[in-house]
C-alpha cells in the first residue's frame, strides 16, 4: 500500500517594494547620522581654554583695523555676543562697567566681536548699552571658528603674553572679570 503526501506547492518568495515612503525614511535617517556626525566632531574642538591665543585681524564697526597681537604687553577682554542673545543683553552692562573701570588704563583692551549679527543690530544694541569699548563683526564667523566657540556670550581673557589665561563659558559679571583681569596686572606678564 502506498500512501500519498499531499504537498502543497511551494511558494514564490515575495518581493518587497521599496516606495517613496521608505526611501525618504532611509534617507532622513542618512542625514540625521552625517548631522550628528559633524556635530559629534565639532564637540572635539573645544574653546581654547591655556596656550597661545589663536591671531586675528578685525575692523571695528568704527572702520579702524586692528590684530590681536597689537596689543601683545596688554590683557585683552575678548567677548563673542549677539544683539539677539538674552544672556548677552544681561551681561553688556557687566562689561561696559568693568571697562569703565580700566578705561584710563594702557594695560587692559576690552574687545567684543559680534557674531552672526548684521551691522545695524550690533550698531544699534552697542548704543542701547552704553558700550565704548572696540567692537567688531565676525564677518563670515572665521573669529568665533578660530576660537571654536559653541555659542554666545563666551569670553576669552589673554594674558600680557598673548595666552589664554582665562575661558568663560555663558555671562560675566563685573567683579568676576575685574577680580580676573586684576590677578593679571598683579601678576605682570608673567605665565
Amino acid at each position: 500500500m502506498t500512501t500519498t503526501t499531499n504537498t502543497l506547492p511551494e511558494e514564490a518568495p515575495k518581493r518587497t517594494k521599496f516606495g517613496v515612503g521608505a526611501i525618504m525614511l532611509v534617507a532622513g535617517i542618512v542625514v540625521i547620522a552625517v548631522v550628528f556626525a559633524i556635530a559629534l566632531a565639532r564637540q572635539q574642538l573645544t574653546q581654547p581654554e591655556s596656550g597661545a591665543a589663536p591671531e586675528f585681524e578685525f575692523t571695528t564697526f568704527d572702520g579702524v583695523d586692528y590684530k590681536l597681537s597689537d596689543f601683545r604687553g596688554k590683557v585683552v577682554m575678548i567677548n563673542f555676543w549677539a544683539s539677539w542673545c538674552g544672556p548677552c543683553r544681561d551681561e553688556a552692562p557687566e562689561l561696559q562697567s568693568a571697562w569703565e573701570y580700566y578705561q584710563n588704563s594702557d594695560d587692559v583692551v576690552f574687545l567684543g566681536i559680534a557674531y552672526a549679527d548684521n551691522g545695524p543690530r550690533s550698531i544699534a544694541y552697542m548704543q542701547e548699552f552704553g558700550v565704548t569699548y572696540l567692537n567688531a563683526p565676525d564677518l563670515g564667523t572665521r573669529i568665533s571658528e578660530a576660537y571654536h566657540i559653541q555659542g554666545v556670550p563666551e569670553t576669552f581673557i589673554i594674558d600680557q603674553n598673548g595666552e589664554v589665561a582665562q575661558f568663560i563659558y555663558a555671562g560675566i559679571t563685573r567683579d568676576r572679570l575685574i577680580t580676573m583681569i586684576d590677578g593679571l596686572l598683579a601678576q605682570g606678564g608673567a605665565s
